[in-house]
């Protein structure tokens, strides 16, 4: 049976659960704990980390700070997000995900906020948690930066991580969105360039409108647990149709009768469906959770949402 993106995020409860018999292996049991389990806080006022070091003046609204909710589209003149449910198949075949459509006034409407307000690692908070103490209308989960030490992590204009290892994704303060290789460059040029925020997980799933080919065999990391995330699973994508036009989607699954979880083959075609012409994939499981309007709006497959490390948010 495959590894899924599941079992990496089961590692607290494996390991918790496991410390009694674990503790005759004495120094390992003590690395497990200290690598999965021990928050390790590197910055521990974000908010004021931010507003002192970011390199591009965020965007609020101007036109209607509060914003107007209307059934299932929220628009403050400018920004508008439109939510909605798409329900295929039947019986066991039925596959359930929301797609959040979003035109953004300015790029830098789309932020980046991190669990408890805090940088590092095994530092989590529910989505929802994150986005209520954002006071965010709208908020999905992000790419779980905090379960790795690699990868570059730009975001709201700050560096927090130049640890490149994989393909990531790029979002601009001019409202262009790019999957790119972080190897091939550093954090500090991505932010010269203008990158507002970046992601660090993947696979990127459509380019140029079509299916990335291999997406199915690709590895995120090769830590503990988390060596594919091939399978029919809960999913949480964003993909670019065009300048400052996004789309969100959370896959559920797990969930015989009601969602059995998508493929990555599945969720790219469900992506390039909706017109996205790049998309890329993001931390999915128990973490694939969407926010909208002060409540979650999918049934995470935990039974319940899970903690994760950051979020991506719009602000009422």
């Amino acid at each position: 049976m495959p590894h899924t993106t599941e079992p990496r995020h089961l590692r607290t409860a494996l390991i918790a659960g496991g410390l009694t018999v674990a503790l005759a292996v004495g120094g390992a049991t003590a690395w497990a704990a200290d690598r999965f389990l021990v928050e390790h806080v590197e910055i521990s006022d974000v908010s004021a980390y931010e507003a002192e070091n970011s390199a591009i003046e965020p965007t609020t609204s101007a036109t209607n700070p509060a914003g107007v909710v209307e059934g299932d589209t929220y628009s403050d003149g400018e920004t508008t997000v439109t939510v909605s449910q798409v329900v295929t198949g039947s019986g066991d075949d039925t596959l359930t995900y929301y797609v959040a459509d979003v035109v953004l006034s300015e790029a830098t409407r789309l932020r980046s906020a991190f669990a408890k307000d805090q940088f590092g690692e095994n530092i989590t908070e529910t989505t929802s948690g994150i986005a209520e103490d954002n006071d965010a209308v709208f908020a999905i989960n992000g790419d779980y930066y905090g379960f790795r030490d690699t990868g570059i992590v730009i975001r709201n204009g700050v560096v927090y991580r130049d640890s490149p290892a994989r393909a990531g994704l790029a979002f601009y303060a001019d409202g262009t969105v790019q999957v790119y290789d972080e190897t091939a460059t550093s954090a500090d040029q991505l932010l010269a360039d203008g990158v507002w925020n970046t992601l660090s997980f993947g696979p990127a799933l459509v380019d140029d409108g079509a299916v990335v080919a291999g997406i199915e065999d690709v590895e995120v990391d090769t830590n503990v647990g988390n060596h594919s995330i091939q399978g029919e699973q809960p999913r949480t994508a964003v993909g670019v149709i065009d300048d400052n036009h996004l789309v969100f989607v959370v896959v559920d699954g797990r969930s015989e009768g009601y969602s059995r979880g998508a493929t990555l083959t599945e969720l790219a075609q469900i992506m390039i469906d909706l017109g996205a012409e790049t998309a890329y994939n993001l931390d999915g499981g128990g973490s694939s959770t969407m926010f909208f309007d002060g409540e979650v709006v999918n049934r995470p497959s935990n039974g319940g949402e899970r903690g994760t490390s950051d979020v991506l948010y719009i602000a009422e």
